[in-house]
């Protein structure tokens, strides 16, 4: 079982029956030429070193593990630990990837990359990873979320990204996806729409899996050396679920360790008002490929709703569905109001203030020490900082 969690995905970008390319034939053509030149790439010298120098010299990984001594006491039972991926260039741990996909598109000629954002955290690292290489960025974004997240939207905007607002539907992440592919098919050829999550056609999937999954390298290795052992759970937090595959691959083969991602249940897995794809959804087709979502009975996307902006996808990465189905990872849901507890009790605690995204994987780490015993240790994914979220948290609450 372990040897293929590592060999996957197949030829054709399939975990299992979930991935794969739901593409018109011209595209398709697209995203195997992409795939190409990232087997070739990723193999030379050149460019790992390329990027291991930025990750050490730009981006400040290894991020450290941060034992939350006063968080832990607080809630009592296990010990909790924080993967410190908000101490990162721009906040999280989307420019991990993002510096791949941009010395990628470089290196195929492309003249300018697309991307979608939600909270604005992958549209940040993005703009800055092409600032880095000098390649155009162009970012679409819910309006909702330019709203909400207004700090990164000046941020972009800063970084010399061309912001498109996106005024469709519920102005949201997945509206943002559909903008800015509808503007990537005007020239494939020349664009590269780089994906922010572990979702869409083959190679993407694959491909930012490969990237992100530095962060549970780090976090095995780490862990390992400062208390001789393997946590017992390790947790994420899961929209499209970069963050968690990132910090997950490491660990799949450690069956010791049991991995739990968690989804937002917003204001009730009874309501309307959720983005729990993996806990309500059912497999169906979206943006190119299969995977667990949230639709109707037509099979249309339905609205998805997260006080996250970066989890209201009414999708979810193909490996995460394929992980639940063979029953590694188990992925249990936060609600808005058990979010913003984790939100207040950490910065309160310790002194770190999470996104709301990382705040529902603390949310749960927070209710499941409570049933372990004191010398056991939960290892949260802290895949972002809260810098971006504080203005509205304080509105919210009445800060």
């Amino acid at each position: 079982m372990a040897q293929q969690f590592l060999e996957m995905p197949d030829s054709q970008g399939y975990f299992g029956e979930y991935g794969g390319q739901i593409l018109p034939p011209e595209l398709k053509a697209v995203m195997d030429d992409i795939n190409t030149a990232y087997e070739q790439v990723r193999q030379t010298k050149a460019f790992q070193d390329e990027l291991a120098d930025l990750y050490a010299h730009y981006v400040g990984r290894p991020s450290p593990i941060f034992y939350a001594k006063r968080l832990s006491e607080r809630v009592g039972g296990a010990r909790i630990h924080l993967k410190r991926e908000d101490l990162n260039h721009t906040g999280a741990h989307k420019i991990n990837h993002c510096l791949g996909e941009a010395l990628l598109a470089k290196h195929m000629g492309k003249t300018k990359v697309l991307a979608e954002t939600g909270a604005g955290q992958h549209g940040v690292a993005l703009a800055s990873a092409c600032a880095l290489v000098g390649i155009e960025c162009e970012i679409h974004m819910g309006e909702i979320d330019i709203a909400k997240e207004h700090p990164n939207v000046t941020k972009m905007k800063i970084l010399g990204a061309r912001l498109v607002p996106v005024t469709r539907g519920t102005r949201t992440l997945k509206d943002a996806v559909d903008s800015a592919f509808d503007e990537y098919l005007k020239d494939p050829v020349n664009f590269f729409y780089a994906i922010g999550s572990v979702v869409g056609p083959h190679p993407f999937p694959k491909m930012v899996r490969d990237f992100q999954s530095i962060v549970g390298r780090e976090a095995r290795a780490q862990f390992l050396a400062e208390h001789q052992r393997l946590p017992d759970v390790v947790t994420a937090c899961v929209g499209g679920g970069s963050n968690a595959m990132g910090i997950f691959t490491e660990f799949l083969p450690d069956a010791g360790v049991q991995l739990v991602g968690v989804e937002p249940a917003g204001r009730g897995l009874d309501t309307p008002d959720h983005a729990a794809t993996m806990t309500l959804g059912t497999k169906g087709a979206i943006h190119g490929f299969v995977c667990y979502n949230l639709q109707d009975e037509k099979g249309e996307p339905l609205p998805v709703y997260s006080i996250a902006s970066g989890l209201d996808y009414p999708g979810v990465g193909p490996q995460h569905c394929y992980l639940k189905d063979v029953g590694r990872v188990r992925y249990e849901t936060a609600t808005d109001a058990e979010c913003l507890d984790a939100f207040m009790t950490l910065s309160r605690t310790e002194g770190i203030i999470p996104a709301l995204e990382s705040a529902h994987a603390v949310a749960y780490a927070m209710k499941a020490a409570k049933t372990m015993a004191p010398e056991q240790n939960i290892l949260v994914n802290l895949s972002g900082r809260g810098d971006k979220d504080a203005d509205f948290v304080a509105q919210h609450l009445g800060l």
